[in-house]
């Protein structure tokens, strides 16, 4: 029986007329999937529940932050604890170095961090003390690889080894992303002759170390112990952004996994338990460049807010606490997901190739297997949107682009798997 989203469509054309496109956030119009989208009134564990009652099985989790479910008691107990005591000061808590600590805990790279609002002010803001620290303006980044909204990496460049940055969205000025290089993501040979061409220019390397904005991608086997090298030798930078992989792949994010070593690494998302946060960290001789010990200047007046302190905090706790069973949970639920759906696509005619790693999957439309953005564009996304829409009818709520990575967490678990590859079935069935 189909589902009702009167009550969704309703708020949504109201919405539409205050707010432009009907949301704060693009992917949430379901431009590139059709249909209509829910509008959420509540969230248990893995289920979210729309304005229509419909219940949904969540494999987005906010975009990321919801490792332990929706609505945790522990975190929503330390939200409202924190709360009653204030919602923001626009001064130092106890709170910011206790969570501080435990991400220096976790993350043996990061030595010194700052705490921000958002992913995106994270990136930007390592970004500018890597071109502080080396005395260097170009920055290079990955082709699929998302860092923000922020101008200079709102950059989607050719093939070309070595492209000069071409603005990916109006209202950015070219002379912005001038300095910002785009090259072909697991491809070395591009990221050298890179940096032959502007010898002694490039600042830093930024990558997602497991790509998730373009789909769930993985590194090659050698290709991020090459990026280490090649700017230790260089003399530029390493960045990690693990604002989506930090604390989901394992405690101490993909470069516990891959025994990487970057110079500064970016966080959100699971670090604030589901409120708005950022950070940036590393090593300490570079994070003392920051304001107000040295002359990078970086503020935010809602930086370290309480209510996400509180949140980040239990939510890291917890998952310190619990990670010799959490993660190897997560990772075995996840695979009987990703490998699930993917035999059920195969059963039943339908090309589709699956990555995943720890909680993170992507079920492409292609044959190809997907190692960069190029590979990931060969999708057939009128077939992805109608596997979204089939599902939602079903029940389950996927990231509703093909460039977008799922999660599971850890309210994910047998009734889950079964009730996702059942509808998987049935959806594929009538797919070709």
């Amino acid at each position: 029986m189909a589902l009702s989203f009167t009550h969704s469509r309703a708020l949504q054309k109201r919405a539409e007329s205050l707010i432009p496109g009907g949301v704060d956030s693009p992917v949430r119009a379901f431009r590139s999937v059709g249909g209509d989208p829910p509008f959420v009134a509540s969230a248990q564990g893995a289920y979210l529940y729309d304005a229509d009652g419909n219940r949904f099985l969540d494999y987005f989790g906010s975009w990321g932050p919801m490792i332990l479910g929706h609505a945790h008691p522990a975190v929503i107990d330390a939200v409202q604890k924190a709360a009653a005591n204030g919602t923001s000061f626009g001064a130092s808590t106890a709170a910011e170095a206790e969570l501080a600590s435990l991400v220096v805990q976790a993350v043996p790279s990061i030595e010194m961090l700052r705490f921000v609002s958002s992913g995106t002010e994270a990136v930007m803001s390592a970004i500018r003390l890597a071109r502080a620290f080396t005395g260097r303006k170009f920055i290079l980044k990955f082709e699929g690889c998302y860092h923000g909204h922020s101008d200079a990496l709102l950059v989607k460049a050719g093939s070309g080894v070595a492209t000069l940055g071409i603005p990916g969205s109006a209202g950015v000025p070219e002379e912005t992303v001038q300095f910002t290089l785009a090259l072909p993501f697991n491809d070395v040979s591009a990221v050298e002759e890179a940096f032959r061409l502007h010898q002694g220019k490039i600042a830093c390397i930024i990558v997602e170390p497991v790509v998730g904005n373009a789909g769930t991608i993985l590194p090659a086997p050698g290709y991020l112990e090459a990026l280490r090298a090649i700017t230790e030798r260089e003399g530029a930078l390493l960045i990690f952004d693990e604002v989506m992989t930090g604390f989901r792949l394992s405690l101490g994010g993909a470069q516990e996994i891959f025994h990487i070593k970057p110079d500064l690494t970016t966080l959100g998302k699971i670090i604030g338990g589901g409120l708005p946060v950022g950070a940036f960290g590393g090593r300490q001789e570079i994070m003392q460049m920051l304001a107000p010990l040295g002359p990078v200047y970086q503020a935010g007046t809602l930086s370290g807010n309480p209510l996400a302190m509180a949140a980040g905090i239990a939510t890291v706790s917890h998952l310190i606490a619990e990670r010799a069973t959490i993660y190897p949970q997560l990772a075995e639920t996840t695979r009987q997901i990703a490998v699930g759906v993917a035999k059920e696509a195969k059963a039943a005619g339908v090309p589709m190739s699956v990555n995943w790693m720890g909680s993170m999957v992507t079920w492409f439309f292609t044959e190809t297997n997907v190692t960069d953005f190029d590979t990931a564009s060969t999708s057939d996304m009128a077939r992805f949107g109608k596997f979204h829409r089939a599902m939602l009818e079903r029940g389950i709520w996927l990231p509703p682009s093909q460039y977008e990575a799922a999660f599971v967490s850890a309210s994910h678990g047998e009734a889950e798997v079964d009730f996702t590859i059942s509808a998987a079935r049935e959806v594929f069935a009538n797919l070709l």
